[in-house]
């Protein structure tokens, strides 16, 4: 399989094009630099600058660009450019695997798309919610959907927190712990729909073959959990204490706007169309997904 990635040198782009290439298939990088060999082609989004000979006899695009939410305070430039991150890039893509004729079109989006849904659970055919990032991604989905022709089968690519090795927020989270300072967020009622970074790859790998599968899909754990259950697992797992308590006047002072929509709200999102499609996860409680992320 010849497969194009955008994004690929972020934290599930880098996974994913290591695993592919393991598996034997030829994977081109979009970068945004001189690229460094023929594995790699340069392109730029914000100009709609992109060499659509890339694209000949592929069988699949993935787009995983984005900045991420969380790295900055959310000040007017910077949710800017978190939606001009995303929705660019989309719109350059859409309408290039359209005009190539690329058989599968696998483009990010998030559960923030719910919303804060409580504790009601959702799954790919809830409604979007309100707020910032649900109408951001309902804007990159709608980005993505133009390329949902007769030819082009795209699927919206919903991911939770995905649990990484040292990296990502699972990296700055197990710092914090293992200075006993590890502790629920808020109320620690709002939940958490959180992936390994292998299920999430596997989720994706397994998506690109098929075929009966597109729209909307919950890249997501099984059993998501309340920001109080993670907290009491990352503790189990790491064997530290988490007594302390992040109030919420404490959090919108430290990070601003982003902790009223991505710290003290969440999705109870399940991934209802990968368990019916046959997908199976490697770590099926978040205790799991920690676990391998953490003791490794």
């Amino acid at each position: 399989m010849r497969v194009v990635v955008a994004g690929s040198s972020g934290l599930i782009g880098t996974a994913l094009v290591s695993s592919l290439r393991g598996d034997g298939h030829d994977v081109i990088r979009l970068v945004r630099r001189s690229p460094v060999g023929p594995d790699e082609s340069r392109w730029d989004p914000q100009t709609d600058r992109l060499d659509t000979r890339v694209l000949a006899e592929t069988d699949a695009v993935v787009n995983l660009c984005g900045v991420g939410i969380g790295n900055k305070r959310w000040t007017g430039a910077y949710k800017q450019m978190i939606r001009d991150s995303r929705i660019a890039a989309t719109d350059v893509l859409a309408q290039a695997v359209t005009e190539a004729g690329v058989p599968a079109f696998l483009n990010a989006s998030a559960v923030g798309y719910y919303g804060d849904t409580g504790d009601r659970i959702v799954d790919e055919k809830s409604a979007s919610g309100t707020g910032f990032l649900a109408e951001t991604c309902r804007d990159w989905e709608a980005a993505a959907s133009t390329a949902d022709t007769a030819t082009v089968r795209t699927v919206l690519l919903r991911s939770g927190i995905v649990l990484a090795p040292h990296d990502g927020i699972l990296g700055r989270l197990a710092r914090l712990y293992s200075l006993g300072l590890g502790g629920r967020l808020g109320n620690g009622r709002q939940y958490l729909s959180w992936i390994s970074l292998e299920d999430e790859v596997d989720a994706i790998k397994f998506l690109l073959t098929r075929e009966d599968v597109s729209g909307p899909v919950n890249l997501t754990g099984p059993a998501p959990v309340t920001n109080a259950q993670f907290s009491s697992a990352m503790a189990r797992v790491l064997h530290r204490p988490a007594p302390w308590v992040v109030p919420r006047f404490a959090l919108k002072a430290l990070v601003g706007e982003f902790a009223l929509e991505g710290v003290l709200t969440g999705q109870r999102a399940i991934p209802a169309v990968l368990e019916d499609a046959g997908f199976r996860f490697r770590h099926n409680t978040v205790g799991d997904a920690l676990s391998a992320a953490l003791l490794q």
